[in-house]
């Protein structure tokens, strides 16, 4: 069927909560790494990776090997939390490329398919451990669309399809959030002063990259204090790295190197490898204090993610080639978005990694470059406030020349823009 006679079905039957297909109205058949095809037979590059969780692309060809494996064999699909041999190798894979090498000794929790559901888990742990009710968190922060989840997202427009008020939640300054503001410095203020009107939090919930929230990248010396802090006030750290883990920032997670040992780490996206629903909660050990199903959800048994989510350990983390090839990756975006940033007036790069962009200044400038992308056949999206970021979010794994190809086509949207923009004034 083509793309006009399929749409039919989506405009007469799906919700309008349909988001991302509306950017790009065409159906989809096929898809390779950081190729995609539609049912016309046109190819896209894929800048978008399903919001980060193919960072090794589209069908890689072991994970699917051994999914069809398991499958062909009878394996278990849903186990609940049942012991199965899918997920003792993934647990075992993950202790030793993982954990150990990064003297890491949490327990893994798994919670449900999405990252809402880790993140939930981590706000209801931190509360049950420390008695406390308040969460703080930070503007612009992206955290999930489930309610707990989502009182602790920022984004006025995700809030408002809550349809009840969002409660516990305290809003901090994110670093840089505020021009001329030490937020640190700020924060600690706000905890010192008895009359501040702030309760002693239970934890703080942080992304040390925000995807959606524009790219915005904390420093080192921004997490580091936020851990003294919390630790000065007993509370924890929950380092959501959802979007900017699992590699999309060169290390497997995207705050190492910095110093840091978190309290708790929501992961998913990713997690299992192949865009396989899989989310899970790594807990120091100290604080798994949880009930037998105190916290549990009917699909945290995937041993299909299971089975891709261990070739993917094996594959990707079981020597430093695959982070090095990022880094070296990351380094060449960060070198081309400069370029192409001299061609708009006041543009700057946000971001770190394989999770880097340009923030235009406006998202209909944005939201234009992107549709002049995508009739270009790139798949690109936005994020922001405003959604004034040109966002980069291609597969880890993308050939080199295909990831220069798509880069000269976003170039080429943006002067494209440019010139629509300059000829309009």
């Amino acid at each position: 069927m083509s793309n006009a006679s399929i749409s039919t079905i989506y405009s007469r039957r799906e919700s309008q909560a349909r988001s991302y297909c509306r950017a790009f109205p065409v159906s989809f058949v096929r898809a390779q790494n950081a190729t995609l095809h539609d049912s016309n037979g046109r190819d896209y590059t894929d800048f978008l990776a399903g919001c980060s969780s193919l960072n090794y692309g589209h069908n890689d060809p072991d994970m699917k090997a051994a999914l069809i494996a398991h499958i062909a064999a009878d394996g278990i699909t849903h186990g609940l939390d049942m012991h199965t041999d899918a997920k003792a190798a993934f647990l075992e894979a993950f202790e030793r490329l993982i954990l150990t090498p990064r003297g890491m000794d949490h327990k893994f929790m798994f919670t449900g398919p999405t990252g809402t559901n880790a993140v939930e888990a981590a706000m209801k742990l931190a509360r049950k451990t420390t008695g406390r009710d308040t969460i703080i968190a930070f503007t612009n922060g992206f955290h999930g669309m489930t309610l707990g989840a989502l009182a602790a997202t920022g984004n006025a427009g995700k809030r408002a399809g809550a349809g009840t008020a969002l409660a516990g939640v305290v809003r901090m300054p994110y670093e840089g959030a505020m021009p001329g503001v030490d937020s640190l410095a700020m924060i600690r203020a706000m905890l010192e002063n008895p009359s501040s009107g702030i309760d002693a939090p239970a934890a703080f919930l942080i992304e040390p990259v925000q995807g959606e929230g524009g790219l915005n990248a904390a420093s080192a010396e921004f997490l580091k204090g936020l851990q003294a802090l919390a630790k000065e006030h007993g509370a924890l750290v929950i380092m959501d790295d959802i979007q900017a883990g699992i590699g999309r920032t060169g290390p497997f997670f995207s705050f190492e190197g910095m110093g840091l040992m978190p309290d708790l780490i929501p992961l998913a996206k990713s997690l299992s490898g192949m865009g396989l629903p899989m989310a899970g909660l790594l807990i120091r050990p100290d604080l798994d204090i949880w009930k037998p199903a105190e916290h549990n959800g009917t699909f945290r048994g995937n041993n299909h993610a299971f089975i891709t989510a261990r070739v993917a350990l094996e594959k990707f983390w079981a020597n430093p080639a695959f982070q090095r090839e990022t880094e070296e990756k990351a380094a060449y975006l960060h070198d081309r978005l400069s370029a192409m940033a001299a061609h708009i007036p006041g543009a700057t790069l946000k971001g770190r990694g394989m999770m880097q962009g340009l923030d235009v200044g406006c998202g209909d400038k944005a939201a234009a470059i992107c549709a002049e992308s995508f009739k270009r056949g790139l798949i690109i999206e936005t994020s922001g406030a405003h959604d004034e970021v040109v966002k980069v979010l291609a597969p880890l794994t993308i050939p080199q020349a295909q990831f220069a190809s798509g880069l000269d086509t976003l170039e080429a949207a943006i002067l494209a823009q440019t010139h629509q923009s300059i000829a309009a004034e």
